[in-house]
């Protein structure tokens, strides 16, 4: 079973073939994906990579948690499920529905 991994720190400039290719180090990678801000277009600084076994999803913590990625050292750790979020658009909501003209 695959088991998706945490990576922080990430430099803005790293790609998702660089992030492939170094957790391959660590087995096999079955997928990576560098979270994007939508505005600027531009890395956020981190993502998620998914190992094909617990075995390697093991060994890319202990060997790459604090690797130097150009010059970052780099976070891994195993991914914790999204928290949800609160409602947004609650003061939004209510002006709008307030509005009577």
């Amino acid at each position: 079973m695959a088991k998706r991994l945490f990576v922080g720190s990430l430099p803005f400039t790293a790609t998702q073939a660089q992030l492939e290719e170094l957790f391959s180090q660590a087995g096999k990678v079955e997928s990576v994906n560098i979270i994007i801000d939508r505005f600027s277009g531009r890395s956020k600084g981190f993502g998620f990579v998914e190992m094909a076994t617990e075995e390697d999803a093991q060994k890319a913590i202990k060997t790459l948690n604090g690797s130097n990625m150009d010059g970052r050292p780099i976070v891994v750790n195993e991914a914790k499920p999204q928290e949800a979020r609160p409602q947004s658009g609650g003061q939004r909501g209510d002006f709008q529905r307030q509005k009577r003209w």
